[in-house]
């Protein structure tokens, strides 16, 4: 099942879950309309005329279904800054850009390099100093609002392969669409239990007496409340359970196919279950977020679990696993001295040059600035050629170049959201290759924007010099000076640093304020404009930064359930086509050709759509793809098969056109790996 299917599974399993919660919801209400019509006929003197039972059996009803809509409305807002709030409602302490840390070193280099392997955006990271069992979960509405919470047990006990096979089973749920599934039962189920707590206060502060006259009345009401309300929250952590464990298996596999290793995975489930502390959490609130966790946190089984057995789960991993041999082991992991490895950087598995370009598989390359074939994201197959190149993936590039392969549409498709060994290797390599300093500062809160403005500087002087007027007049002559000392050293970052480099300023961006983030991206246009014209790398950084900021600014909207179809947007498919066929093919003729083909791919029945370049196309593109990100699922996977389809054309693809296809994969939530395979 492919990552389009996911989504498509997500969304419907999310229908789902909603209408069974409607339905307790509905049952809980008439379950206490007929308690209420019972104790007005009960309290109702026969001498004299009953009481208007339909009016207040209505108000009953409205009142019932405003607390539970109303509570839920307030923990979903409560939450809508992302997975930021989960995690500071338990308590967790956010690792610091700068921290000396080894521990969190680790888990830091570890998040981010994932992260540029899954195509995603850095989530926050946070630790629960707290907590000494071996815990993580990941919350958040989307990719660009993501949180990933680690216990302080497993940083202690786990080595860097098993926090590995952690981290990438959290970044399973976060690429899956679990994450806002699992931020809508926690606003549901608060509801549903504010009506019980509502309901026993009552109960505790109401007269004790079994007169009618005293509110016997009453008391037999907010009893029945308080017990259909818990009986609603049983149910409906039932309906929790069930979706949480249908996806914890889901989650092992893709991060077993993402790290390529289930030894380290394996690890992490076999200490949780050796060591005493296991996977419980300590926190009041751990039950909230039970079924967000990576192992069970709360000692719940049977129905009520959330979480399939530990044992279960190691031998899908493990056939040979024996329980029996646990204890043995658990006697180091158990002592309160026990430390895990506490190297903050991966072990030298890539040579130097390797590093540097990205390569997957056991590759030889060129020393950095060689003259190579290998270009944006594609690495060359010759036929016959004994270099080492694995025919069957493709690399970062150092240099632009022409590509004889082609890629397959299918294959390319199948990457989106479900990166693997290759994907995570060449981003190990390519997070060790950053530059320090850059690194530094895309890290750093105050000079996060310094490197997205210095990333955006041109480098024609007579250009360069306004834009420098432009940012002094935003952000004065002080921020000035380290904005252009990085971009002094901007020349010697190869091509496929610089989108990582922006991506990897965004938790420190999450940080800024609201007016500060519309005033960078006010900055950006403006830089990207002082020319009078827009090139395709200026589109790209912007367009990422601003995808990013929208999602920090408002994450409750961001990747919401698109509905539309391929028919119901086929302008705005044929204008993208347009546009990347125009910036791909600088000759008419073979521009003409690559758009037909991809038109051809996408709507192959029909008259041939003409091919117009859009002017202006920075506009054009931006209203297409905010069109485009309503598409269901299956029909983003038609789109990106055909912009293969369509790059792929005259046989070579460029640096600009890969970086194109990763933004707009981007920008339509389906992200793309950096390693593309053939």
């Amino acid at each position: 099942m492919d990552f389009f299917e996911q989504q498509a599974r997500a969304r419907a399993q999310s229908r789902r879950m909603l209408w069974l919660f409607a339905l307790a919801v509905l049952a809980i209400v008439g379950a206490i309309d007929g308690v209420v019509l019972f104790a007005l006929r009960a309290g109702t003197d026969p001498r004299s005329l009953p009481p208007p039972a339909l009016p207040i059996v209505a108000a009953t009803s409205l009142m019932v279904l405003a607390v539970i809509g109303l509570a839920s409305f307030y923990r979903m807002l409560s939450l809508s800054s992302g997975g930021s709030a989960v995690a500071r409602s338990l308590g967790a302490n956010l690792v610091a850009p700068d921290t000396a840390n080894p521990q969190q070193r680790r888990l830091r280099n570890v998040v981010e390099e994932i992260a540029i392997a899954s195509g995603v955006p850095v989530p926050q990271i946070f630790v629960l100093e707290q907590e000494s069992g071996i815990n993580a979960f990941a919350a958040g509405h989307s990719p660009a609002d993501a949180a990933i919470t680690v216990t302080r047990g497993a940083l202690d006990k786990l080595t860097r392969d098993e926090l590995q096979g952690v981290i990438a089973h959290e970044f399973s749920h976060l690429l899956n669409g679990d994450m806002r599934l699992n931020i809508r039962l926690m606003g549901l189920l608060f509801g549903i239990l504010l009506l019980a707590v509502i309901a026993r206060q009552i109960l505790y502060f109401s007269p004790r007496s079994d007169s009618r006259r005293d509110g016997g009345g009453i008391v037999l009401i907010a009893f029945a409340v308080m017990a259909f309300g818990y009986i609603g929250v049983f149910f409906g952590r039932l309906i929790k359970a069930s979706v949480s464990r249908s996806r914890e298996f889901l989650a092992d596999a893709s991060a077993v196919q993402f790290t390529r290793q289930t030894a380290g995975l394996a690890g992490a489930l076999k200490k949780a279950a050796g060591i005493e502390a296991g996977t419980r959490l300590q926190n009041v609130h751990g039950e909230e977020v039970a079924h967000m966790l990576f192992g069970d946190g709360i000692g719940l089984s049977g129905l009520y679990a959330t979480h399939p057995p530990l044992v279960e789960r190691i031998r899908r991993l493990d056939p040979q696993f024996d329980p029996a041999t646990l204890p043995a082991q658990a006697q180091d992991w158990n002592d309160p001295n026990y430390r895990a490895e506490e190297d903050a950087r991966p072990p030298a598995a890539a040579s130097a040059d390797s590093a540097l370009l990205g390569f997957a598989g056991n590759t030889t390359v060129a020393a950095p600035g060689a003259a190579d074939s290998r270009f944006g994201g594609f690495a060359e197959a010759r036929p016959g050629s004994t270099a080492g190149v694995d025919p069957e993936s493709v690399g970062i590039a150092a240099t632009a170049g022409p590509q004889a392969g082609v890629l397959v549409p299918a294959v390319v498709s199948a990457q989106v959201g479900r990166p693997g060994e290759d994907d995570y290797r060449g981003a190990m390599a390519l997070h060790r290759a950053l530059p320090g300093d850059w690194l530094a500062a895309a890290r750093d809160d105050q000079s996060a924007v310094d490197v997205v403005l210095a990333l955006l500087l041109d480098a024609d002087p007579r250009v360069r010099g306004p834009q420098l007027q432009l940012v002094a007049t935003q952000y004065g002559a002080q921020r000035l000076v380290a904005i252009e000392a990085l971009f002094a050293s901007r020349a010697s970052l190869p091509p496929e640093q610089r989108l990582p480099l922006a991506a990897l300023t965004l938790p420190s961006l999450r940080r800024r304020t609201r007016n500060e983030l519309t005033r960078l991206m006010n900055c950006l246009w403006a830089l990207v404009m002082a020319d009078g014209r827009v090139e395709v790398f200026e589109w790209c950084l912007a367009r990422l930064v601003r995808d990013q900021i929208a999602a920090v600014l408002a994450p409750v909207f961001a990747a919401a359930a698109g509905q539309r179809e391929l028919r119901d947007a086929r302008d705005a498919v044929l204008s993208l086509l347009a546009v990347l066929a125009a910036h791909g093919n600088p000759d008419p003729s073979a521009a003409q050709a690559a758009f037909d083909a991809g038109a051809a791919a996408i709507y192959p029945a029909g008259p041939r759509p003409p091919f117009v370049p859009p002017q202006p196309w920075t506009s054009v593109m931006d209203q297409a793809l905010d069109q485009l990100d309503q598409l269901v699922p299956t029909a983003k996977r038609a789109l990106i098969e055909a912009l293969v389809i369509l790059l792929s054309a005259d046989g070579r693809v460029t640096v600009i056109e890969a970086e194109l296809l990763r933004v707009v994969c981007g920008a339509l939530h389906c992200p793309l790996p950096p390693l593309l395979q053939s």
